[in-house]
Order: structure tokens, then sequence, then C-alpha cells
């Protein structure tokens, strides 16, 4: 199958490491300029000099705090002026803290709300000229958590479906510039998330991780977690050219484990 990816310029958020990184790493391999992001100028330099290597696609890095709308819109800026173009645009953050809904404040909540919602809108926003230019794609990254809710995690629970209803009413708006959106959705990728979350529950139940780990991938058909490769493959294949007529859908990539219809 040909992706065609080959001098397209992709800005893949949140993309030093985990999910972001696996998709700007597949981009690169498949030919595409990428613009990495994210807030430790040092970890994106030797992830851009690690990428640089595969010497397919050309790569640069631009230190951004995707909370803060300055940063976002320099970001962007600096992509097109790098690559003089934007053609894909990868919206990602890292997941909100866990908690039942009377532990956490106010401040979480509006934390969380300008973290893993309102940056989708803003980053949007500011790349849309460039991809009305000649059409292009929007990918969402959100969470299993927008077809079944995860126990605690009310944070994700409410803005990652918040991001499902963004991506279905831009479908409809922006289909007349040739701009395809759509909301790809991890299940348990081995990620330093997902370590996270599994050590969470373990201190809570006074276990250990392994016992958390193997517990959840028994309720998984294919009894293991994906890899960032595995999910970074549907990305490619949902911001490529071989994609051509699904839009304002969400795909998730969990191995059977939701169960919802």
């Amino acid at each position: 199958m040909e992706l065609n990816l080959t001098g397209k310029t992709a800005l893949v958020v949140a993309s030093s490491q985990g999910l972001g990184f696996a998709i700007a790493e597949r981009l690169v391999k498949e030919g595409a300029n990428v613009m990495i992001s994210g807030r430790e100028e040092e970890k994106l330099r030797q992830k851009a000099s690690q990428l640089e290597s595969i010497g397919m696609g050309k790569v640069a890095y631009q230190k951004t705090d995707i909370m803060n709308v300055n940063d976002i819109n320099q970001l962007v800026k600096v992509t097109a002026d790098t690559f003089q173009r934007i053609d894909l645009l990868v919206n990602n953050a890292g997941g909100p803290p866990a908690g039942s809904f009377e532990e956490l404040t106010d401040e979480e909540w509006q934390n969380s709300f300008e973290l893993n919602l309102l940056s989708y809108v803003r980053l949007i926003r500011a790349a849309l000229p460039y991809l009305k230019q000649q059409g292009g794609k929007i990918l969402n990254i959100a969470s299993s958590s927008i077809k079944e809710p995860i126990p605690g995690l009310i944070l994700s629970n409410t803005f990652r479906t918040g991001i499902v209803g963004l991506s279905k009413t831009l479908a409809s708006e922006l289909a007349p510039y040739n701009i395809l959106i759509n909301t790809i959705a991890p299940g348990r990728i081995a990620t330093d998330r997902v370590n996270h979350l599994d050590q969470v529950n373990a201190d809570k139940l006074g276990v250990d991780r392994e016992t958390i780990a193997l517990k959840a991938k028994e309720g998984i058909p294919l009894k293991r977690y994906g890899t960032p490769e595995e999910f970074a493959n549907v990305a490619a294949f949902l911001l490529s050219d071989a994609n051509s007529y699904m839009t304002g859908s969400s795909f998730l990539v969990d191995g059977g484990m939701i169960k919802t219809i």
C-alpha cells in the first residue's frame, strides 16, 4: 500500500516520547518531514538526532508548553517557516492525573481542560490557515475512555470524550477544504503512562505493578499490551493518502479490550 507521505510536513505534538514519538518515527520512515515538540529541549534535541539518523524525512524540534497559547502559535509558525507548509497535524498531550470526583480540585479540572482539550482547539486553529492551502489531515490522540470510562480517571473520561465531539463537528466544517480529521484512541499500550497508571493501581491495592499488568492483560483478547509501533502504524495510515474517505471517526487500537459496539 502506498502511503504517499514523502515530502509531506507533519507537526506532531508532545512527541519526545511515547506514542507521539512513535508516530513521528513512523512518519519520518515514510519520508515525511516532521516537527517534534515537548517541554524538555535537551530531550527533544536527542530525539531529533535519533530520528534524523533514519535518513528519510527531515526533522526539526521546538520546545513547547501546549498549555501556553503563545507557545502553540510559535510552534505552528516555526513549523511552517522551516518546511514551507503543514500537511499533517497530530494533536497529543500527556494524560491528566488519576483521581476520583471528590478528590480533584478546581485547579486540577482547569489544568486538565487546558491540557487535554483546549490545547487541541488552539493547535487546530493555529494550523488551519496552512492546512487550508492544500488540504490535509488532523489526527487527535485520545484514549479508550472515549468508548468506556476508566475507573479512577474521571478527568480523562470527561475531556477525552470532548475531543470526539470536537472532531466530529470539525469533520463537516473542514470537509470543503479537503481536510480530514479523525480521533485515534489507544487501549493499553506499553508506554511510561500506562506503567504509571499500573503503579498507581498497585499502590492502592498493596501489590506490585506486575500483578496489575497481568490482571489487565487477562481482560484483553490478545492477552498483551500493544506496542507504540503498532499504534503508530494505524496513525500513519489515517494520516496518509491511503485514507481518502474517512473523517469524523474514532478508531480504537486496543487489542479488542473495549467491548462496546
